[in-house]
């Protein structure tokens, strides 16, 4: 475990209305304590988790547009508008790591193929541009993780096949059991939310609450799915 706590400075927001302190959840945090190696944020399209991540990452001197401290490139609207708002805390403070944002992932690969001089060492061997969405994912995630560093993901399950959802999760408890590594997640994945012993922490509702599995919509509208289909495809498309 390394990142223990954050801490929302309340008293630097000059106007509440402004996003990104106008979201419910976002601007009812005073702090957020994290205990545990694999946390996952949850929550509706605009719920602010993913603003949070991305000011985590910020403060962690991660590109925001998606990598580690090493990783400099721009893209349009990758600025963190929370960053300067947080503060962590840290037992010990490290800098290894990497940011992973699904949206911008194609520039992150266009970035190490112009940068890279290792014949794609970290990368399996080849440019991800030369492998299927998928396939790059899971590449980083097998090649550039190692031990000792924080993992900050947005959307990993973005380009994973439920199957390659499955691996990814042994990759997580392989890091995690073995590397001394921490994940923080958001994610819209009930497959993923399903790592055992995980902290679950919901955005809904206006404020950041931990939530066991089965109280996730998530996990709730995809059972309901599952053992009712046809009927509930036919209330949403029939109404």
């Amino acid at each position: 475990m390394f990142l223990k706590r954050i801490t929302f400075l309340r008293e630097d927001v000059q106007d509440y209305h402004e996003y990104p302190f106008s979201i419910p959840s976002i601007s009812n945090l005073h702090h957020l304590d994290i205990d545990n190696k694999v946390t996952f944020f949850v929550g509706e399209n605009g719920s602010g988790k993913s603003t949070l991540l991305e000011a985590i990452a910020d403060k962690c001197e991660f590109n925001t547009a998606g990598g580690s401290r090493n990783n400099s490139y721009d893209v349009h609207a990758a600025g963190s508008a929370l960053g300067d708002y947080i503060r962590l805390s840290w037992m010990p403070k490290i800098t290894n790591g990497f940011f992973l944002r699904a949206e911008s992932f194609y520039h992150f690969v266009s970035h190490i193929d112009e940068v890279d001089l290792t014949g794609f060492r970290d990368y399996g061997g080849r440019s991800l541009h030369e492998q299927s969405h998928g396939e790059s994912f899971l590449s980083l995630f097998l090649n550039r993780f190692k031990g000792s560093a924080i993992y900050l993901l947005d959307e990993p399950e973005a380009a994973l096949s439920p199957q390659r959802q499955l691996s990814f999760l042994r990759i997580i408890h392989d890091l995690t059991e073995s590397g001394d590594c921490q994940f923080i997640i958001a994610t819209h994945s009930p497959i993923l939310l399903g790592y055992p012993g995980a902290t679950i922490l919901s955005f809904d509702d206006g404020r950041i609450a931990e939530v066991n599995y089965e109280e996730t919509d998530h996990y709730r509208i995809t059972k309901y799915f599952l053992q009712h289909r046809e009927k509930f495809l036919k209330d949403i498309l029939e109404e």
